[in-house]
């Protein structure tokens, strides 16, 4: 999706071992930069902007050499295919328990938007469709124009998407808002299709 590109999304990849090393590599470069001693407490939020590679913004809790706690934001830039990282920014945002400490680890936080081109949410946005197709008993088949929006929540081994979708069928738009849960298993299920008028 063109109109995506450059636009601050919420990583699907939290808690990943990925961030994990993003968050040290920030730390360890500002360190060697500034001669300071910061280490990584948690990763607090982490955003990320597709541009040529991704930036990743990450907001990460450190304890400093006097073991005071600080909220940091890091900015990483990443080109995987040429094994490019850099770290763009290293800015102290403010302290825990502030109004910078964003607690979405995740867990029991609810929906959370998506990057809308996620394989997952083409794969869901690909249920919908199908599901709309059998029951709709049309000659036109429906053609997906694109996923406008997407949010997830996974929860206890279920990941529940919430999709807005731009449907074309015979030259007439239409959009179409999706729930489908993906089980344990990695089957999809869709709950409910509703069309949208907004």
């Amino acid at each position: 999706m063109a109109s995506t590109l450059g636009g601050l999304q919420n990583s699907s990849s939290f808690n990943s071992a990925e961030i994990d090393s993003l968050a040290r590599f920030a730390i360890e470069e500002h360190n060697r930069k500034e001669n300071a001693m910061l280490k990584l407490a948690r990763v607090v939020k982490v955003q990320e902007q597709v541009v040529a590679g991704t930036l990743h913004h990450l907001t990460l809790e450190v304890d400093d050499d006097a073991g005071n706690k600080k909220i940091y934001l890091a900015k990483v830039w990443v080109k995987p295919w040429l094994n490019f990282k850099e770290l763009q920014e290293f800015n102290h945002i403010g302290e825990p328990n502030s109004d910078h400490d964003v607690e979405t680890d995740g867990s029991g936080s609810g929906f959370q938007s998506v990057p809308v081109h996620d394989p997952v949410v083409q794969d869901a946005a690909n249920h919908i469709l199908k599901t709309l197709q059998q029951r709709s008993n049309s000659l036109y088949p429906y053609e997906l124009q694109e996923v406008v929006h997407a949010k997830a929540d996974t929860a206890e081994g279920l990941a529940k998407y919430d999709i807005l979708l731009k449907l074309k069928r015979n030259d007439k738009e239409e959009k179409f808002k999706g729930n489908v849960h993906k089980d344990n298993e990695g089957v999809f299920h869709v709950k409910e299709i509703v069309q949208d008028h907004s």
